[in-house]
Parts: structure tokens; C-alpha cells; sequence
């Protein structure tokens, strides 16, 4: 999983996940397009609804405008058929989503490389480096989870576990803890026992946005006190069905932290997939990551063409 990067090709049973997950996405967006562009010309009333429906399916009015510019500029007549307009819009929509591709690989980069997971709570963060933690293990890597999410006794339970089943060792204080101070101890016994990589699991408590951002902010200054170059990765971990509040959080946290990722979670809870291209284009750092399931094979690279293909339905195979 987090050993491969964008220009590999994923596993197929990973394509067939990918299609299965966003099957909601693809009937949401595109049943109307395909019904009203089948055998018609587009012609500019056409492509105005185009882009309305493109809006619709979550994908931001400025993204929706050039998708439905660029196939225009296609010069469909009256004979085109369902996986024309499908290859078409696959296209366009690949082209808004690949320059916001980006590779995670915590195997990498120095030692002990240190990730910070940040996000809302409820996004997936636990899980996510939970599972990141499974598939860094089954590479034989020397892992340590750190739970810096001191105020929620379930996270540091949940991530409890994952580091148990992974056989990933763990690192957790008292309830209420300083988190920082907690970092800190991690990172220091990471370096002395010469791990591979240091995962740290945060708070998203967002409703004390200011208190939280500061929280983290201290984190990462405490960190630098040992490596200057740490966290060498942040990933912000954000939750495809919560719709466009997924762009709101990306300012937030975006704006506050030193984001280097995005990890997409739950595309296949959600009808929303469409989502992760406007967040793409509004964050300053490339998507890294997508989930759309549970087990630790449901989060993989992030493969725009792949994406673009399973969104509107076509059969990933072909790309």
C-alpha cells in the first residue's frame, strides 16, 4: 500500500474495490449526464446543464465549468454513444485531478521517518493509521504508534488495538496528557531504539479550532527540538462523505499546519465522490491516499486516472 507510488499499477483486486466504492459516486453523477447527452448534439444549452449537473455531483463550480469547456471543445454531434460521453468525461476529469497526484512512502526517507496524522475527529485518522501501520509491518519495518490524542480514551483504544493486531509497538500517556510532551517522549525512544517510522495519531476537536490548532503547532515545534526536518510527513485525513465541509476543513487546517497530503476516506460510504476534486484544487498539497472500505487492502495509493474512470463508471482495467 504505502510502498507504491503513483506510476505503478495497483493490484487489480484494488481496481475492483476502487469501481465497487464509488459505485454510488457513478450512478449520482453520471445518470443524468449520460441520459441528456446520448445520441444529441451538445450544443451551448446543453453543456450549461452540463455544468450545472457537474456542480451537483459535488465536483465545485470552477472544475465543473472546465470539464464541461473541455468536452465541448470535443465537438460531439449526434451520434455519440454512452461510453463516448463516459471516455469523455473520464478525460476531463483525470486532467483536473492529475497534477494533484502525489506518493507517500514512509520506507523512504530517514530514520526514524515521522508521520503526523491531523484531522477532525471522525475522518478516519485512527484507522487509517492504523492501517498504514499493518501494511509497513507486513514490510518487516520497525514501527512505533504514538496516541497524542489524549482527550478521547476510544481513540487511544481503537489505535490500542490496531498497533496490537499489526504488531506495531505502542506509546500512550494518561487521559489528558500533554500531547506534546508525549511526542516528544515518542520521538525520543523511536531514535534510541532505532525505529523505522514513528506514526502519531492527534485531536480533532474543531469546535476549540484555535486551541486545537495550537495544540498541534506546539507538537510539531517539540518535534523539531530533536529533528529539525520532523514530521517529515503530515497527513490530513479528511472524510468524502461529510460533502464540501471536507473543503472548508482543508482551509482550516491547511491554512494552520504544514500539510504535505490528503488522505480521501469513505468514498464508498457516500454518493459524494466527486468531492475530492475540489478539495484537491483548493489544497495546496497533492491527494496521497483514498479508502473505500474497512480492511487494511481498502487504502491505497491515490490514481487519478483510475479515480476518474471508477467516478463515472467505466471499467479501470481499460485505462
Amino acid at each position: 500500500m504505502a510502498r507504491v507510488t503513483v506510476s505503478d499499477k495497483p493490484r487489480q483486486g484494488w481496481l475492483e474495490r476502487l469501481t465497487q466504492g464509488l459505485s454510488r459516486s457513478s450512478k449520482a453523477m453520471t445518470e443524468q449526464v449520460v441520459q441528456a447527452f446520448v445520441a444529441r448534439p451538445l450544443d451551448a444549452e446543453r453543456l450549461a446543464n452540463l455544468e450545472e449537473m457537474l456542480i451537483e455531483a459535488d465536483l465545485g463550480p470552477q472544475a465543473a465549468a472546465r470539464i464541461a469547456k473541455a468536452i465541448g471543445e470535443q465537438r460531439f454531434g449526434g451520434s455519440q454513444t454512452e461510453a463516448d460521453v463516459k471516455e469523455a468525461l473520464s478525460s476531463a476529469v483525470a486532467a483536473e485531478l492529475l497534477p494533484r497526484q502525489g506518493a507517500f512512502d514512509a520506507m523512504a526517507g530517514p530514520r526514524p521517518f515521522v508521520v503526523l496524522f491531523i484531522g477532525v475527529n471522525g475522518s478516519g485518522k485512527t484507522t487509517t493509521l492504523g492501517k498504514i501501520a499493518a501494511d509497513l509491518r507486513s514490510r518487516k519495518a520497525r514501527v512505533l504508534v504514538a496516541a497524542c490524542d489524549t482527550f478521547r480514551a476510544a481513540a487511544v483504544e481503537q489505535l490500542e488495538i490496531w498497533a496490537r493486531r499489526s504488531g506495531a509497538d505502542f506509546i500512550s500517556g494518561d487521559d489528558g496528557a500533554d500531547a506534546a510532551g508525549l511526542a516528544f517522549e515518542a520521538l525520543t525512544r523511536a531514535r534510541a531504539e532505532a525505529y523505522d517510522v514513528l506514526l502519531i495519531d492527534t485531536a480533532g476537536r474543531l469546535q476549540n479550532k484555535q486551541s486545537l490548532m495550537d495544540e498541534l503547532s506546539k507538537m510539531i515545534r517539540v518535534l523539531r527540538k530533536i529533528d529539525p526536518e520532523a514530521p517529515h510527513e503530515v497527513l490530513l485525513v479528511l472524510d468524502a462523505t461529510v460533502g464540501h465541509n471536507a473543503v472548508a476543513q482543508e482551509h482550516i487546517f491547511g491554512n494552520a499546519i504544514g500539510v504535505t497530503g490528503i488522505v480521501m476516506t469513505k468514498l464508498d460510504g457516500t454518493a459524494r465522490g466527486g468531492v475530492l476534486v475540489p478539495v484537491a484544487q483548493a489544497s495546496d498539497s497533492p491527494i496521497k491516499l483514498i479508502g473505500v472500505g474497512e480492511g487494511i487492502e481498502d487504502l491505497q495509493p491515490f490514481d487519478a486516472r483510475a479515480f476518474s474512470r471508477s467516478l463515472v463508471g467505466l471499467d479501470v482495467g481499460n485505462d
